[in-house]
């Protein structure tokens, strides 16, 4: 099953680098052009000119001359032992402060046909392409992959909180309002324990799909050209793991807009809606977070259709048993997902939004942002949006080892993790 080894983790030191805060970003793609210079402007070192590169006539070759320079200069360095990461996110989520602490270790790519290591989204190809020509140029991983396990007894949890009583090696607030912690664990026989723990575990890929399939094709990559052998550092990718069950675990839902769609129609949406929803009309948005909750806690299939100036209709599944006729050749786990009835029963039923283009976003776009789905309607970029609940995280674990994969964007895992805490230089023992 899992393998997963210690490493010695490059990091910046920060005597010679600045402050910790000034070096950190936000995952790659969430950063706009903006965002990048300012990161910039703030600190030269700071890891986005590594994982978002943009400087040169050949940005990635330019992101490896980079580093060469940060690693000759000692603003990067590297841990004196292997060691495995305990690596906590302190945050504010629906109106409680909340923490999920995993560990970062590196862990053996397989290819999902085995089994081990489990995806549960579809990924665009544009990006993989980036990523690849990035880990070409540099040979390391800047970000983690983030991927959860079952662990029912909460063991491995355990040892690593047992390992973070102590104050933090690395700690930082975020613009935000995220908090950083990074612990380093050294100990051999805790870190030989924590490797044990995974030995009969799959894993499930909760975000970084583009990264980890890339991970394989930089191993297969570097395989064919020589660079590398079996069992050599390719093979292994930075992996924050997260325990399941952990309390600290949320995951947002990604709501859809409609845009540009020829003869539409709310009436006709909800003349298309009405043999398979109870429908009921509301003139104010108030109330929609703690109706669409309600149905959420009672495991029912509900969504808001939102059509502007304070008008929506809380639409909720009269019978789940329709899905297994609708979609009867996947499983019953991606039948019973909320992005699976919303997409099938309305958006392509209903609307003749079909999957290529909802692929393509060619009428279709994402937010996490209720307020954005709110607001653009009213101002007329959108003709209406769909807000959802967020998808349970045992769905994922569900589709996932049925080897099946949800639509695009039908999970935010939040907070998303800060890059530059810790990096994997695969070519060092």
């Amino acid at each position: 099953m899992a393998v997963i080894k210690p490493f010695r983790g490059m990091r910046f030191d920060t005597e010679k680098a600045g402050e910790l805060k000034t070096l950190c970003c936000p995952p790659y793609d969430i950063i706009s052009e903006e965002q990048r210079k300012a990161f910039i402007a703030q600190n030269p070192y700071n890891v986005i000119r590594l994982e978002l590169p943009k400087e040169g006539d050949d940005v990635y070759e330019r992101a490896g001359e980079v580093l060469d320079l940060w690693r000759d200069k000692g603003v990067l360095v590297y841990e004196d032992k292997p060691a495995i990461y305990v690596y906590e996110m302190e945050f504010n989520a629906y109106n409680k402060r909340k923490r999920v602490k995993g560990l970062i270790a590196r862990v053996k790519v397989e290819e999902f046909s085995k089994g081990v290591i489990l995806p549960h989204e579809f990924t665009l190809s544009k990006a993989k392409e980036d990523r690849l020509n990035l880990m070409k140029a540099t040979n390391c991983n800047f970000s983690q992959i983030y991927a959860l396990y079952m662990d029912s007894e909460h063991t491995t949890l355990q040892t690593i909180d047992a390992e973070s009583t102590a104050d933090a090696a690395y700690a930082f607030t975020d613009d935000d309002n995220i908090t950083h912690r990074l612990w380093v664990v050294t100990d051999e026989k805790v870190i030989e324990k924590l490797c044990a723990d995974f030995a009969d575990r799959k894993l499930y890929i909760a975000d970084g799909h583009h990264r980890y399939e890339t991970a394989l094709n930089y191993r297969n990559y570097c395989r064919e050209n020589g660079i590398s052998k079996e069992g050599d550092g390719q093979d292994y990718q930075m992996i924050y793991l997260v325990d399941m069950e952990h309390p600290g675990l949320v995951v947002f839902p990604t709501h859809r807009m409609v845009r540009d769609l020829p003869d539409f129609s709310k009436y006709n949406v909800l003349a298309g809606c009405e043999p398979y929803f109870e429908i009921e009309k509301y003139t104010a948005v108030g109330n929609m977070n703690t109706l669409l909750a309600e149905k959420y806690n009672q495991g029912k299939k509900a969504f808001a259709f939102y059509c502007g100036k304070g008008e929506w209709y809380l639409l909720t599944l009269k019978d789940i048993g329709v899905m297994s006729k609708v979609l009867p050749d996947v499983s019953e786990a991606s039948q019973q997902l909320d992005v699976s009835v919303l997409h099938s029963l309305i958006l392509e039923k209903t609307m003749g939004i079909d999957k290529e283009n909802m692929a393509n976003q060619i009428n279709l776009t994402y937010t996490k942002f209720l307020e954005e789905a709110i607001v653009k309607v009213d101002k007329g970029q959108f003709q209406c949006s769909f807000i959802l609940n967020p998808t349970r995280v045992t769905e994922i674990r569900d589709v996932a080892a049925a080897g099946e994969k949800m639509p695009q964007k039908s999970t935010y895992f939040y907070p998303k993790m800060i890059t530059g805490m810790v990096m994997n230089d695969i070519g060092v023992e």
